[in-house]
């Protein structure tokens, strides 16, 4: 058992929560008792993840995407009422990060999914609001583009094809990744001469940018792309505080 003080102030230590500029309020977002005897993470604060999470006796839990984001609470009715009467209802905690999560360099959705790919000389990309979101490096060796699409499905547990921008060389070495909805990066990759962008969902404006760039864009999914930094968080705070952690998948296709 652990004080859900110490593990939030743990987390916004680590993730340096307060020096982003973020729509997200990220950090707790939903008190409990102050206890916490499991945390259960998962990407979305929906109420299929608050239930799954209760059928496994949760405390705490840990997402990506939380339930506070501008004035998004202003009115507690429909789904913030639901919502939040379900975590009251069951003393569960929320704790949400979005842009801290994925820019952070060892528990980061980006540095993860880098690790994942075997990506050296990694170094930051990805600017959104004069912060460095995501990460680019280099493979350790060139691969032909259908390889490296099929180490990307992979490591994003997907067995659907992914979708893909084909506008660059027959092989790529250099690699940047920026999770969830980050195709517009696609233009810092051309100025950069990377060979190929991973991120999460397509956008039309994507397209021609990437064809007169000839940048490479392989989307592995908004949900599969960040399901990587929550899984790293419930390790940590595992490690860190003696308590059960898992991760619960959603097995969203977008």
């Amino acid at each position: 058992m652990a004080s859900l003080h110490a593990i939030v102030g743990c987390l916004d230590r680590e993730l340096n929560t307060e020096c982003f500029q973020d729509a997200s309020h990220n950090g707790l977002q939903v008190e409990n008792d102050g206890l916490v005897r499991k945390v259960c993470c998962g990407v979305d604060a929906s109420m299929a993840f608050f239930e799954a999470a209760a059928q496994e006796g949760a405390d705490l839990l840990i997402c990506h995407h939380g339930i506070s984001w501008g004035d998004s609470l202003c009115r507690i009715t429909e789904l913030n009422y639901r919502r939040l009467k379900f975590l009251l209802d069951h003393n569960l905690a929320l704790y949400a990060s979005h842009l801290p999560l994925d820019a952070h360099r060892v528990y980061g959705n980006n540095a993860c999914i880098a690790n994942a790919l075997g990506l050296r000389n990694v170094r930051p990309f990805g600017e959104y609001k004069g912060q460095s979101i995501g990460f680019a490096g280099r493979l350790g060796k060139a691969v032909s583009m259908g390889t490296f699409v099929k180490r990307v499905q992979s490591i994003m547990d997907r067995e659907d094809d992914l979708q893909v921008m084909d506008f660059g060389a027959d092989t790529v070495k250099s690699v940047a990744v920026v999770s969830g909805g980050a195709a517009d990066m696609v233009a810092e990759a051309g100025r950069k001469g990377v060979d190929v962008l991973v991120t999460g969902e397509p956008v039309l404006a994507a397209y021609s940018v990437a064809q007169e760039y000839g940048v490479h864009v392989v989307f592995g999914g908004h949900y599969a792309t960040e399901t990587f930094g929550v899984r790293a968080l419930g390790q940590l705070v595992e490690r860190q505080f003696d308590v059960e952690s898992s991760f619960i998948q959603m097995h969203v296709p977008y």
